[in-house]
């Protein structure tokens, strides 16, 4: 039997330009999403992918609608609630060198939630880094090293261990691999994955790329100008769709098997 653990029930987000015109940037958004589950959410830039982001995190206040995890509604928790929600639900960001205090050592990076919320003692620092970082497949050298030392992947498996320091229940990852490239994007969703089948946790992977999203999510919400426009599950394929803009954004994907079809030497 499925277990729910979040509803977004008609969430809505409504900015005022300085002309005093009201842009809806995320307009009555509804899914659920079930324990263990990955649901991707993909669009092109300004579909209001990362204002939803802002609004589960608690970053952005909603204009109207309810995020209800665990059966309550988090939007009406005051500061200390929040606080205690906060190892609950976790986040990785998109840029992994702007997310990492620059000053700071890996081994203090990824030990900080700990130590926020009373979890770990001094003497056992070292010790609990170490197995942080293998759990994103890095090693002890890495332990004292700073942000700059690091590739723009290792950045951003750090920042994977941090977030997952505290065990959260659900993993918000925001274009977590669009500023790597493409063989490194690739190592970084499959690490996600197998650590998702690992601690059974749920994931909300935020896209532009939707041929990735579609390779490991088991729902997928295409969002245009703020607005679900299509919803399909892990047994669909989105050529399949009858939306146009899920069409036009499968079209829009790279593909070197096109490219070659179209450099290949006609016969005379």
């Amino acid at each position: 039997m499925s277990e729910i653990i979040l509803e977004v029930q008609h969430l809505t987000k409504e900015f005022t330009l300085p002309n005093k015109e009201i842009l809806t940037a995320c307009d009555d958004i509804s899914f659920t999403m079930e324990k263990g589950e990955t649901i991707g959410i993909v669009g092109e830039s300004g579909s209001g992918k990362s204002t939803l982001v802002k609004m589960l995190m608690l970053m952005e206040p909603p204009t109207q609608g309810e995020i209800i995890y665990r059966g309550e509604n988090i939007l009406s928790y005051n500061k200390k609630a929040i606080w205690q929600l906060r190892p609950q639900i976790q986040m990785v960001f998109q840029a992994p060198m702007a997310s990492i205090n620059p000053k700071m050592k890996v081994i203090d990076v990824v030990t900080e939630p700990l130590f926020n919320y009373k979890k770990l003692k001094p003497k056992e620092k070292r010790a609990k880094a170490i197995e942080l970082l293998a759990m994103v497949e890095m090693t002890e050298e890495y332990l004292d090293r700073y942000p700059h030392n690091l590739s723009g992947g290792q950045c951003q498996r750090v920042s994977i261990a941090r977030a997952l320091a505290l065990e959260p229940e659900l993993l918000i990852c925001d274009e977590a691999t669009s500023a790597l490239d493409v063989s490194v994007q690739k190592s970084i969703v499959d690490l996600l994955v197998k650590l998702q089948k690992q601690t059974n946790m749920s994931m909300l992977f935020i896209s532009h790329d939707l041929a990735l999203v579609q390779s490991f999510a088991h729902k997928i919400l295409v969002m245009q100008k703020g607005v679900v426009v299509d919803r399909l599950s892990s047994s669909e394929t989105f050529s399949a769709s009858q939306v146009a803009y899920t069409q036009d954004l499968l079209n829009s994907v790279y593909s070197l098997a096109k490219v070659r079809q179209q450099l290949k030497p006609t016969m005379t």
